[in-house]
């Protein structure tokens, strides 16, 4: 890490008043901090990875306090990350003197997924792997764990026996459909000819359990008769609140709209969930020629795919299946959440291009059964979807123990996001940045996966595009490498509740291209007299959007 990073990183901590997702702090006047560990853990399975700054005192703003003996804490360090860790760990250090103080940056890079999680030996995988949540390490739940571990190999949760069912509760006429559908598309599958039972057995809609024939879980799931009597938990439920919270009633005082759950097949239940989800949303109505077109609030593409993907890739074990599947829609928002985080090498920033199948054999049957196209392609038409019709992208969350699927039904560019636009005229953005802009304008935070998505590039020019916002001083970014995030600048969250004059909006932009203003300037931008000057420059800093530095006659006015 250079010293510019370094200080970047100290300027940034002691700007917000506390760590960040990807930097933890510690004063360490003691010598090595004595829980350094859970660091370790933390940021070796966050991604990303992250930095440790010891050397800044918490309890006074981060305050550079320095440590004492820096090549004691970096031989302590070492020690613990290759002989205590599990795996072992490599840091990388950077000892600095700060305003006259040492400062020692360790620099914990993120595991492979195939080896997290990362934890203290000392006290077990169990008692001692960590994650971090915010700017905080937690230990972590079982289930989460369980995630990790469960990613190494593929898990066959939906290829296991029904134990209660039987070879009657699977329904017959749809299973030799099926099959019957299977040999026109596989004339050359010999398999397909055996006797009824052993093709269940070879297409694993069955298996052997002490000799007994029993449906598997995939296959009592999309041929079984009431799959709900031996799974009652394997429903999708739909909640239709009245305002943007769960908190906020109806105007009789109820809790919810409408509160429905749905059961059956796999497909009966993506139907009518789907169906039902779409007599709720409201419609607006487009008139061509002779015929009216309802348009729903949400495109109806996108729904379907957003809830077939979570009935194909829930976690199916033991730890969540009592778990459902939960569709909730907002006054604001369509929510989607299914059971179990991301599964394999795929991520929020890479799921669009890699594929790592949890249910393998739930999979194949929905795709024979037309349920699902091609492998992959889900969240890309989402995206699509949305796109044709006006919408930001879905957003992506993976919590570890649940995946969300957000959708917002505001449009990206109605007239009054072109009005907030304007403020930013003479500024030098493409048409891509400004979208960025008005994305950030409703949306708290954008990664580098956002943007892509948003304004379909590569990653390497959402990198570009993203500095230069930075740069320009209209996005503020925070954290480094795959954990960064951006959001709107101080100044223009300022800009976003201040209306300006004319002359006001003359003397932004001449700063914004200057650099700065001072008095006789801004007399002869504006044709103005002195006081005049001086009363509109001192507004314009009392209001936060300017900063004077020096005095009197050489005070001059920049961009705080």
């Amino acid at each position: 890490m250079t010293r510019e990073k370094l200080g970047q990183l100290i300027a940034t901590i002691q700007e917000f008043g506390s760590e960040l997702p990807d930097v933890d702090a510690k004063a360490a006047r003691g010598g090595t901090p004595k829980r350094l560990y859970e660091s370790l853990s933390a940021f070796s399975n966050h991604l990303g990875g992250g930095v440790i700054l010891l050397g800044l005192d918490e309890n006074r703003r981060f305050e550079v306090v320095g440590v004492g003996d820096p090549h004691r804490i970096q031989e302590d360090t070492s020690s613990l990350a290759s002989a205590e860790m599990e795996p072992a760990l490599r840091p990388a250090f950077t000892i600095e003197q700060i305003a006259g103080k040492t400062v020692v940056a360790i620099e914990v890079e993120e595991l492979s997924l195939g080896k997290k999680p990362c934890y203290y030996k000392p006290a077990g995988l169990q008692g001692g792997a960590y994650i971090r949540v915010g700017n905080t390490n937690r230990r972590m739940t079982s289930y989460e764990i369980f995630g990790y571990v469960s990613s190494h190999e593929q898990p066959r949760f939906d290829e296991g026996p029904v134990l209660s069912a039987d070879l009657e509760d699977l329904d017959r006429p749809k299973l030799e459909r099926y099959i019957r559908a299977l040999r026109v598309a596989r004339p050359g599958a010999a398999y397909l000819k055996e006797s009824f039972k052993d093709v269940l057995l070879r297409l694993r809609v069955v298996c052997r359990h002490d000799t007994i024939l029993k449906p598997t879980l995939a296959g009592l799931l999309m041929f079984g008769k009431r799959p709900q009597e031996y799974e009652p938990q394997l429903v999708i439920t739909f909640l239709h609140y009245y305002g943007t919270t769960e908190a906020e009633p109806t105007p009789k005082g109820e809790r919810f709209l409408d509160n429905r759950e749905f059961d059956g097949t796999i497909p009966e239940m993506v139907e009518s969930s789907v169906n039902h989800v779409l007599t709720s949303m409201r419609k607006s109505s487009l008139v061509e020629g002779l015929w009216r077109r309802d348009i729903p609030e949400y495109p109806v593409e996108a729904l379907r795919e957003a809830v077939v993907n979570a009935v194909a890739h829930r976690d199916y074990s033991d730890y969540v299946r009592g778990s459902y599947i939960q569709i909730r829609l907002f006054a604001d928002r369509l929510e989607i959440q299914s059971p179990g985080g991301l599964h394999g090498n795929v991520t929020e920033e890479n799921l669009e291009e890699e594929q790592s199948t949890r249910n393998r054999m739930l999979m194949r049957f929905m795709e024979d059964s037309r349920l699902v196209e091609n492998r992959g392609s889900g969240i890309r038409a989402m995206i699509e979807a949305t796109r044709r019709a006006n919408l930001e992208p879905p957003k992506f969350h993976d919590k570890r123990s649940s995946f969300w699927v957000t959708f917002h039904n505001h449009t990206l560019m109605g007239p009054a996001e072109v009005e907030w636009l304007n403020q930013f005229a003479d500024r030098s953005l493409t048409d891509s940045q400004r979208l960025a802009l008005v994305y950030l304008r409703s949306n708290e935070r954008m990664t580098n996966g956002d943007y892509r998505r948003l304004n379909h590039v590569e990653t390497v020019a959402a990198n570009r595009e993203l500095r230069r916002l930075v740069q320009s001083g209209l996005v503020s970014q925070h954290g480094t490498k795959r954990g960064a995030y951006y959001t709107l600048s101080p100044l223009i969250r300022v800009m976003r509740a201040v209306r300006l004059t004319e002359e006001e909006e003359k003397i932004m932009a001449f700063v914004r291209e200057n650099s700065s203003i001072g008095n006789v300037e801004c007399r002869n931008l504006l044709g103005v007299k002195l006081h005049r000057a001086w009363y509109l420059l001192r507004k314009l800093s009392n209001r936060g959007l300017l900063k004077k530095e020096g005095d009197r006659r050489t005070a001059r006015y920049v961009m705080p």
